[in-house]
This record gives C-alpha cells, structure tokens and sequence, in this order.
C-alpha cells in the first residue's frame, strides 16, 4: 500500500513535541508574525520571497496559502512552547507524491528563537512525519551558496551536502543571480543514522 495516498492537502496537520507545535499557516497569523516582520528585516536577506513589513507579510502568508490549495506546497505556522510565542514559519514544496519526494525549505525564525535548538525540534517532527507518516524515499533542502548559517544548520541535523546548482535563481536584488546549495537526506538515512543522532541533540 501506497502510504502518500492517505495525504490530502485540505488535512489540518499538527506536529508537536514538548518544546515546539507546528500547525498550517493561516490568514490570521499575519498578527501572530508582524512583530519578527517590522523590526526583524535581515531575516529574509537571503529569501527571493520576503516577509519583511506588514504588507510583504500578508502577501508572503496569501501566496503560502495558494500554493497549499494549488497542492504544490504545505506551510506551517511555527509555535515555541518554551516563551509561547510564535516563532516564524515553515514548509513543505515541490512535493511530489507520485515520486515520494518533497523538499523542506522556507524556514525562517525571529532572532530570539534561533540557537535555541528550536529548529531541530522541527526538523525532527518534519522529518519524522516525511519518511514515516508519508513514506517519502528523500527529502532535498536548498539554500542561497553564501547563507552559511542556513547550511550550517542543515549540516547540523544531518543532510548531506549533492552540490551546487550555478546561477539557479534570482535574488531579490534582480541584477543578481544566485547559487544554489543542494542537500538531502534519504529515506535509509533516516533510519540508519539520522533519526537517532538528531534525537540525542534535541535535549543536549
């Protein structure tokens, strides 16, 4: 049996641990992130789609949201237990079912929640939901060259550097182009090695 066939698009999908919820990104949580947008420009430095300012934000969080009804992606709303508060956001994108891949991207979090070991907590529950609940073979991971804290923590939970992807894509300044980094984790890696090693960082 085909287990990406029980995933359906219009799911209200909750991951959580003790530390961290994740749940689909809404209209409404334009109120929940304006704070990170108007006084946290330089989060989306590296982003083709910025959310900096409260009328990018709406369009960032309306543009998330079709895409999640056009079934080509599936955002999240990030929530940090710990401070209860909203953290940034996250998402699925180019999910392929028939292929079981997808790639983890479009993650952002305001400065008071970055080192806090909050990503991992999501990545975990990301992951977990990707290769286990949904069955996936791979998930890719993808960042402008230059962004070494983004690969750093890719690194840090375990994806494996593929290569460089020359001129991909446009930056936001569009007199340039930027280079691409592909990571990925495979489904035997999850098993293997990932899954036990990211949980041991996750309370470390």
């Amino acid at each position: 049996m085909n287990k990406t066939s029980n995933f359906n698009f219009t799911d209200t999908i909750i991951l959580e641990d003790d530390f961290v919820l994740l749940r689909p990104l809404q209209e409404s949580d334009v109120e929940n992130l304006l704070d990170i947008s108007i006084n946290e420009p330089e989060t989306w430095k590296y982003s083709l789609v910025g959310a900096d300012g409260k009328e990018n934000l709406i369009n960032y969080i309306q543009q998330a949201i079709k895409a999640r009804e056009n079934e080509k992606e599936f955002p999240f709303i990030v929530f940090d237990k710990k401070s209860q508060k909203y953290a940034g956001s996250t998402r699925f994108y180019d999910i392929n079912l028939e292929f079981k891949t997808l790639q983890l991207g479009y993650t952002w979090y305001g400065s008071a929640f970055r080192g806090t070991g909050l990503n991992k907590h999501c990545k975990f529950l990301l992951l977990q939901f990707a290769f286990e609940t949904l069955g996936l073979e791979r998930v890719e991971f993808r960042a402008d060259n230059n962004n070494e804290r983004s690969i750093a923590a890719m690194k840090s939970i375990g994806c494996k550097v593929e290569g460089v992807l020359r001129s991909n894509m446009p930056t936001r300044d569009n007199n340039l182009r930027r280079d691409s980094i592909v990571l990925s984790i495979l489904k035997d890696e999850w098993f293997d090695e990932v899954k036990e090693n990211l949980k041991r960082k996750l309370y470390n």
